[in-house]
């Protein structure tokens, strides 16, 4: 018993750590926009986004009932096996966060914390430990439709941004209005972010819980004390930022003016509020990226950077199957090797972090260098000193030139 309560405590740890790599993962998400527009400085946006990832981590508990009571089916193996599979998921988990941090690739902390207890559940149960049902409905095709719909959303708004204030095209700024809504938009995807991530790691504290029997196995709602650790640690990860993610959400995938941000911050939100509600274990992440890609094809004269939407898509899809694998990997030294397993496992996983952070110190991205522009001016986009002209200006253009040409050959 003393060996089970042992390894339950390092999977809380390991769980509350992953927390964190999540908050410092996530934060672009939320701020990433406008932070790129000057709508908000880098270290406010961090720190608001932290406050307001603590707030929503109290207000649903949907998620963590997913987490916890659909995904791995805890009657199926053995009360002292499951802590050893969860922590081996973790690092799956962790690892896989650790390396697309280091990439700078906004990939999914949910699909990779997903990746990591199925692949460590199926080494140590099989396939009767999974819930396929719950797996399909609530991860895989959330996956799928959350991003896209995001990103249709934020499309139609940039659309409907643009139409209703045309008549201010000559601003040099472009719309600068809308910087001030941004930081209520903002504002409400870092309160989403917390209603839906911080529940995650909950659900996995929860199972564990639950299947050394300090919890009542039919009751899937974490404890107070859960949700404040977990509310905590998301918390400090997200103040701290993942300025790396920010860079490539801001300004890798498209130049980013304060009416798309607004759509693409208003997109957001409202997806992952609604799959909260409905308990879909969703990827924020992946909804943001899809929102800031609708937004860029939304404004006319705006460049998607392909290249950049296809790097991060090749991570969605390698999310899953390679947490799993290192799951597995884990998982499978757990089996052959009992409380020793666990032990080489958790080495194993401090030298990985470890390393991966170290290599990251070569070329750090702080607050200060991740957007030297917003440092520099306030701003991320580069206006030239005379704005191009609208559609209208340029008719009318056109249609003085003509006219000048006709005057002129009319004098000879």
């Amino acid at each position: 018993m003393e060996t089970a309560a042992l390894i339950v405590v390092l999977v809380i740890l390991l769980a509350l750590f992953f927390d964190f790599t999540n908050g410092f993962h996530d934060t672009a998400n939320a701020m990433a926009t406008p932070i790129a527009t000057g709508a908000l400085k880098p270290r406010t946006a961090v720190m608001l986004a932290a406050g307001l990832n603590l707030v929503g981590a109290f207000l649903s508990t949907e998620v963590a009932a997913t987490v916890s009571g659909g995904i791995i089916q805890e009657d199926s193996t053995t009360a002292h096996l499951m802590p050893s599979l969860i922590f081996a998921g973790l690092i799956g988990a962790i690892t896989w966060n650790m390396l697309t941090w280091l990439l700078g690739l906004p990939s999914s902390s949910s699909h990779a914390l997903f990746g990591g207890l199925i692949g460590a559940t199926l080494v140590g149960v099989g396939l009767s430990g999974i819930n396929f049902g719950v797996v399909l409905s609530k991860v895989v095709l959330p996956a799928l439709i959350a991003p896209l719909t995001a990103g249709l959303i934020a499309y139609l708004a940039t659309k409907l941004a643009y139409l209703t204030t045309r008549r201010y095209d000559g601003k040099p700024d472009g719309r600068s209005g809308f910087r001030w809504g941004q930081i209520f938009t903002s504002s409400l995807v870092a309160l989403a972010h917390g209603t839906n991530d911080a529940q995650k790691t909950m659900g996995v504290i929860t199972l564990a819980l639950i299947s050394v029997g300090w919890q009542a196995q039919g009751d899937h709602q974490p404890h107070i004390y859960v949700i404040v650790a977990c509310a905590f640690t998301i918390a400090l990860g997200t103040y701290l930022g993942g300025w790396r993610i920010i860079r490539t959400l801001g300004k890798g995938l498209t130049d980013v003016k304060p009416a798309q941000g607004f759509a693409a911050e208003t997109s957001t939100a409202a997806t992952i509020l609604a799959s909260s509600a409905l308990g879909f274990a969703l990827s924020t992440t992946q909804v943001a990226s899809g929102s800031v890609i609708g937004s860029g094809l939304g404004r006319r004269g705006s460049a998607v950077r392909w290249r950049t939407a296809g790097r991060i898509a090749i991570g969605w899809v390698l999310t899953l199957p390679a947490a799993g694998l290192v799951g597995a990997v884990a998982a499978f030294i757990v089996v052959i090797g009992g409380g020793w397993g666990v032990l080489i496992d958790a080495i194993l996983a401090l030298a990985v972090i470890i390393a991966l952070f170290l290599r990251s110190r070569r070329n750090a991205v702080t607050a200060n260098n991740a957007f030297s522009e917003v440092a520099d001016s306030g701003r991320a986009i580069e206006v030239p000193e005379e704005p191009p002209l609208t559609p209208r200006q340029a008719r009318a253009q056109r249609a003085r030139d003509r006219a000048k040409a006709k005057e002129k050959e009319a004098g000879r």
